[in-house]
């Protein structure tokens, strides 16, 4: 039985890799951070077949430890400060995690076992004011937010271990991945939420930054597949994965309004507290070569998605208001 270490594992992608790996036969450990108020929601319901362990990212004596009693195969590392907004009033902070974490964590591989396979959680946020349209693995990053710089670091520091002491060590440039077990402060979630408390008479109006943004956007449940497929290859390469088409903020609020009957333009106001110092106007992805090496394509679409995000927080809201 194959074992695989998830950093990160109480988060969305975390979560559904979880489930994905047991479903492959591998026995999963998830490394946590100490905190008092640790949530376990996104992976309740499997939380009787992972084991837990306790790590941190700053903390590289602590990665060593983990790695040596359960001496992992694989190890995929989605810890991070992951919320772009955060990454301006906590520059700092998402530096030493979303970067230097890396570095702690492929050293403890390198010193406990190089033979590891690492797979690094990059981000399309690092092409951020893109110089080519769509992105691909070869497109040069111009990142527009600190969370953007470190996920280069991250990165680039993934490539050096591989290059400068022969490890299968690989990054996967997912472009954004959205599901319902996405943080409610993300502007997909925000929406899907908004939409269903406005719906449920919860709330009268849906404040969002910047309406005109672009992204591309999947479904996580099946991006995390991706990772898995990345280091099962003879080679370590990257990966840009997406699905190669864009949509708007505004084509999505409009989208999941239209789930429950409504129309967007009577309850969406731009607020100027949510938009950015520094915006990326328009992120899609060429996925070519994942499609083609991986045999990796998405299946769930842009309408399919926005659905089963606004379906699942109706839910949600209904069974705690009743």
């Amino acid at each position: 039985m194959p074992v695989a270490l998830i950093t990160g594992i109480t988060g969305q992608d975390g979560s559904y890799l979880a489930e994905f790996l047991l479903s492959k036969g591998y026995e999963v450990v998830g490394m946590v951070r100490r905190s008092s108020t640790v949530t376990y929601e996104r992976i309740q319901h499997i939380q009787d077949d992972i084991t837990i362990v306790q790590g941190d990212l700053h903390d590289q004596s602590s990665l060593v430890a983990c790695l040596e009693e359960y001496r992992p195969d694989e190890v995929y590392n989605l810890a991070a400060q992951s919320f772009v907004a955060t990454s301006w009033s906590q520059a700092v902070l998402t530096g030493e995690v979303t970067a230097l974490g890396v570095t702690r964590l492929l050293e403890a591989i390198r010193l406990v076992n190089p033979k590891i396979r690492f797979y690094q959680a990059s981000s399309s946020e690092m092409f951020g004011k893109a110089v080519e349209v769509p992105q691909r693995e070869t497109t040069p990053f111009y990142p527009r937010s600190p969370y953007g710089v470190a996920k280069v670091y991250g990165h680039w520091i993934t490539v050096n271990y591989r290059e400068s002491y022969g490890m299968f060590t690989v990054s996967g440039i997912l472009f954004n991945h959205e599901s319902p077990r996405r943080g409610l402060e993300f502007v997909t979630r925000k929406i899907s939420d908004g939409v269903a408390r406005i719906k449920l008479g919860l709330a009268r109006e849906l404040p969002l930054g910047n309406l005109e943004a672009r992204r591309d956007w999947g479904f996580a449940g099946e991006y995390v597949q991706a990772m898995w497929m990345m280091l099962q290859q003879d080679q370590p390469e990257d990966f840009v994965v997406g699905t190669g088409v864009t949509h708007s903020v505004r084509d999505f609020a409009e989208q999941a309004f239209k789930v429950v009957g409504l129309n967007y333009e009577d309850y969406v106001v731009q607020d100027p507290r949510f938009l950015r110092p520094s915006e990326v106007d328009l992120l899609v992805s060429d996925p070519s070569k994942a499609r083609q090496k991986l045999n990796w394509q998405p299946k769930v679409n842009f309408e399919q998605l926005v659905q089963m995000m606004v379906e699942a927080d109706l839910e949600r809201l209904k069974n705690r208001h009743g």
